[in-house]
Formats: C-alpha cells, structure tokens, sequence
C-alpha cells in the first residue's frame, strides 16, 4: 500500500533544464524573425548576440541571488528581502501581470498561425471566439485537470526542439549566399540616430525570446537543491538558446533573405522556399504544439503565484487564494482568464512589448537587490557567487535603463497603471488588515477580560 504521506520527488537539474527550455523558447522564436530582419537584415544576429550577452548578464544577476534563497518566488522574493514588504508585493502583482501578458501573446500567436491556413480565422468575430474558447479551456483544465500539466510541458518541450532543430538541419542544405545581403539596411546607414533607432526597434523583440528564464526559479521549492541547479540550469539554458536562435535566424536568412521581413509565418514560410509545401506543415505543426504548451504553462503558473501571494505570504486578501476540491486556486485562475482576455484584444507585437516591459520591471530590482546583498553580506550564496563583484550587476543595470527609451508611450502608459493601481490597492489591502488586527485585538481583550472575572 502506498504511504499518503510520501514526500513528493524534487525535480532534478535535467527536469530543471527542460523546464527553463520550455519557459523560454516560445512563440517569439517562430514568429519574431520577420521583425527583427526588417530592423536590421543580417546584422540582426549581431543584435541578437548582443542582446543574449545582456540578458545573460541579467541571467547571472539571478543565478546569484538563487543561490542565496531556497524559497519560491523569484524577483519578488528577492526584493521583500532586499527593500521590504511594498517592493516585494509590487513585484508580486507585475510577475502576475507578466504571466497574464505572456498567456496573451501566446493566444494570440496561436491564432496568428492558424490564420495562416485557416482563412475563416481571419474573420474577427471567429478570431474572438477562438481566444474567448481557448482561454476558457486552460481554465477548465486548471480547474480540473491540473494533473495534465506535465505532460502538456513535456510534449511541448519536446516538439519545440525537436521542430527547431529539423528547421536548421533540413534548411541548412537549401541556403543561398545570395541571400545574406544587404547586411544591414539602408536606411541604418544614414547617421548614429538612425542606426541605433533601428538596432532598438530590433533589440525589444529579441529581447522577448529570452524573457522566460526569470519565471525558473518561481517554483524553487519544487526542485532538488535550488540553490546550486537553478544557477547551473540557468547558465545552460541561456546557452542553449543563444546557441539555437542564433542558427535559427541565420538559417532563415539563408533561405529567404529578403523575403524574410515580410512572411507572417517566417520560419514555416523559410523552409516551405526551400523544400515546398511538406516543410511548411512541418513547420506549423510543431508551432502549433509547441506554443499551445507554453499558453498552457502561462495559464497554470500565473494564478499559482497570485494564490501564494495570498495564502503562503498575506500581501493580498485571502479569498484569492482560495481553492476548490481538486486544490485549484479557482478565484486567481478566474482573475487571470479575466485580465489576460481583455489583453488578448491588443497585437502580438504590443503584447510582445508588454511582456519585455513587465520583464524590465523584475529585472531592476532584482539587479539593485545583488548589489545590496554584496555590500551588505546578507544571505551568504550557496554554490555559485557572481565574478567581478558589482561589474556584471552595474553594466546589466545600465542596459536595462536602455531598454526604456525603446518602449512606446502606449506601453509605458500601460506599465504605469499596473504600478498604480497595485499600490492603491496595497494601501486599502494595509487598512484592512490594520482593521483586522485591532478587532482581533479587540476581541482577545474581551476574552482575556471574561477570563479574569
């Protein structure tokens, strides 16, 4: 007979590894390649190099501060320890924002491919109603079948490399070198001004392929020896990817150079130039597996973290972490379908840009948090402790303030309210609570009082 009260198995630096590989390989990888060529043609995978070196830097920032905690939570965690209980919660409500942000973009990506062979999801009211059923699945799943999340993880893993990796084999003997020219566009050569307003516009979206890897450390509890793998898982991953987008692109150019900017669908488009019809199914079907999984993993992690902010932490009241029979956070996953349906009426690319913004707001702290730590000497590291001492924190500090003169007003508008309205919240949240403790109070001296006589 099996003992109720094994203890669940950790999940070990493979499992860790293809956890992080599927957080950040998503939509982005199969869809943002004509954006980023149209900004920058060849020279786009110097961009991309460039900005894998920038989030790795911004990588180890949190490998560091992983190895100083064995708690669940990640950016927020590290700024409740580092500046307090209001940074922590702010922190707390934009990871939530970014889960809904990035659900959001992967419905939408979803449907993107789906109009590419399906024309009746070029109608709206169709396209609508494929967003409204889709999020209302994952709902229903989380709300009963939760069970299925790693198996929907795994096979969404699996399809994404696999697809990724046939992509650049099979592509790689149908290249053509006329097609890495011009290596830079034209209208990139005309000053510093336009140059580096090209190399923004390119830097955002390629930014957003490698957002996922702050959302590993989030489930530390879950894992064996966090505080030694989440650093190790997060330098291979970053690896890995840096190593795959970089072949991928290349690829891309190679066989449709030009042509590239212009494809809704760029990779499955590349390769259906350079072996017909058969590579662009190919294509889609791995797509289409591969970003439901990650949709799927946003909508079963994101209201996981708004539930512990208000169980496991008290930062918000506590019926929203309440859960039904089959220990489903049923009030978060409400909340999360709510909000992420009404993002889903934006673009993809708005999405996209929300989602690095989000990013951008974790990251900040998160590097202020590793230069307090180092000063400080609070929380030793275990098992990995970032070189150079405040180097890598500072220049990753300074690239990220860079990325905020590449966001729109629209963006930075939408930033702004989330900030405002989770602290106008935080203050009422605070007031109950006080009112909370006094009747509390109130009542044990009554009770204490009662006692006495």
């Amino acid at each position: 007979m099996k003992n109720q009260n094994t203890v669940p198995k950790k999940l070990s630096f493979i499992s860790i590894y293809f956890l992080g590989i599927n957080a950040v390989i998503g939509s982005g990888t199969f869809l943002l390649p004509s954006t980023i060529y149209k900004y920058m043609n060849l020279s786009a995978i110097c961009v991309l190099l460039c900005t894998a070196v920038t989030v790795s830097m911004i990588a180890l920032c949190y490998a560091d501060l992983s190895s100083r905690f064995t708690g669940s939570g990640a950016a927020w965690l590290y700024s409740y320890n580092a500046f307090g209980r209001f940074a922590g919660y702010e922190l707390g409500i934009f990871t939530w924002f970014l889960g809904c942000t990035t659900l959001s973009a992967e419905v939408v990506a979803l449907l993107t491919v789906l109009k590419s062979f399906l024309p009746a999801f070029k109608n709206n009211t169709i396209y609508m109603s494929g967003i409204v059923f889709l999020v209302l699945l994952f709902s229903i799943i989380n709300f009963f079948g939760r069970s299925l999340v790693k198996l929907v993880n795994n096979i969404s893993a699996a399809a994404k490399i696999i697809t990724l990796i046939l992509f650049i084999v099979i592509g790689a003997f149908f290249i053509k070198k006329a097609n890495f020219t011009p290596v830079i566009p034209a209208a990139a050569l005309k000053g510093p001004v336009p140059f580096f307003k090209h190399f923004g516009e390119a830097f955002t979206p390629i930014f957003y392929l490698f957002t996922g890897f702050s959302f590993i450390p989030i489930a530390a509890k879950q894992m064996n020896n966090p505080e030694k793998n989440i650093p190790r898982v997060l330098i291979a991953v970053m690896t890995s990817v840096t190593i795959l987008d970089c072949l991928m692109l290349l690829v891309a150019i190679g066989l449709s150079g030009y042509k590239l900017g212009s494809y809704s669908n760029p990779l499955a488009s590349a390769l259906k130039t350079g072996v017909g019809q058969w590579g662009f199914a190919l294509m889609i079907v791995g797509m289409l597996i591969s970003i439901f999984g990650v949709a799927f993993s946003a909508s079963f992690n994101t209201p996981s973290l708004i539930s512990s902010l208000a169980t496991e932490h008290a930062m918000l009241p506590k019926w929203i972490g309440k859960k039904n029979k089959h220990d489903a956070p049923w009030v978060a996953i409400i909340m999360t379908a709510i909000l992420s349906l009404a993002l889903c009426t934006q673009s993809y690319l708005f999405l996209v840009a929300c989602t690095v913004l989000a990013s951008f707001v974790q990251y900040v702290p998160s590097i202020l948090a590793v230069i307090k730590f180092k000063h400080s000497n609070e929380y030793p590291t275990h098992g990995f402790s970032l070189p150079g001492k405040y180097t890598i924190p500072i220049i990753a500090l300074i690239i990220s303030c860079y990325m905020v003169t590449n966001f729109t007003p629209k963006t930075l508008l939408v930033g702004a309210v989330v900030g405002v309205v989770a602290a106008a919240c935080y203050f009422f949240i605070d007031k109950d609570k006080d009112e909370e403790k006094k009747h509390e109070d109130f009542l044990a001296s009554i009770r204490n009082k009662d006692f006495k006589f």
